[in-house]
Order: C-alpha cells, then sequence, then structure tokens
C-alpha cells in the first residue's frame, strides 16, 4: 500500500503580486523554493490563510533573492498582495518508507526575508544564512 506524506511545507508565505494576463501557476522565488526543496513546475497545493481558498497548481522558478510569491492566472482571484499562503507538496511512499519520514518545512516572515522556523531544511548552509532569523 502507498501512503501520500507531505514532502514540502512554506508556511506563512506571504503574497507580493497577482497577475491576472498570466498563464496560471505561483510563482515562488527560487531560494524559497530551494530552501524546502520544491521542484519547478511541481504540482503544489496551497492554502490562503486570508479568505480559506485552497487550491492546486503548479510552482514555477521567480528570480532568486526577490522573495516574490506571485498568484498568476485564474489563482490571482484567489488572494492578493500581504495573504499568507502555506504551499504544499507530497510524496507517494510505502507505509514503511513513511514512518520515519520527516518533510521539509519552512515558517517564513517579514515578506519572505525571514525564516521563523524551519524543520528538516533541503537547502544549503549557505542558502539559510541569506534569510533573516
Amino acid at each position: 500500500m502507498l501512503v501520500d506524506v507531505l514532502r514540502t511545507k512554506l508556511l506563512r508565505a506571504e503574497v507580493t503580486a497577482a497577475r491576472l494576463d498570466y498563464e496560471g501557476s505561483l510563482a515562488v522565488d527560487s531560494e524559497l523554493m530551494d530552501l524546502v526543496g520544491i521542484i519547478p513546475y511541481e504540482r503544489i497545493l496551497v492554502g490562503n490563510l486570508a479568505n480559506g481558498e485552497r487550491f492546486e497548481t503548479y510552482a514555477i522558478p521567480a528570480p532568486a533573492g526577490t522573495r516574490e510569491v506571485c498568484l498568476n492566472g485564474a489563482t490571482a482571484h484567489l488572494g492578493k498582495p500581504g495573504d499568507l499562503l502555506v504551499v504544499m507538496t507530497f510524496a507517494r511512499m510505502t507505509r514503511e518508507e513513511a514512518h520515519g519520514w520527516k518533510p521539509s518545512t519552512a515558517t517564513l516572515g517579514n515578506r519572505n526575508r525571514r525564516i521563523v522556523r524551519l524543520g528538516n531544511p533541503a537547502g544549503s548552509a549557505e542558502l539559510i544564512a541569506s534569510f533573516e532569523t
């Protein structure tokens, strides 16, 4: 039997922009993606803490260091700049593999510039040091 478990999570990622005139997706600073291990074009589940919206889309890398989190296309209707998001990815594994699994998580603050809490990071020590702590 296979189970779906949380693989990565960015918590309290602040929306910096919303662009209706784009194909779709959520643009996320590539350093934020690297911090927890989100892969470009990977399917993501997003929860908006401001309005309760939940939606699936895919992550595209925004320029490194911009701390951008931008709702694109139809998803731009589901939030606005300043909203806080939970961005999650999942992995399918056996129950045995899942038993000892720990996801990579980061709780953000200060417009995505600060790491409030970090769990099992995927990013390098150098990358982590580039954020406020």
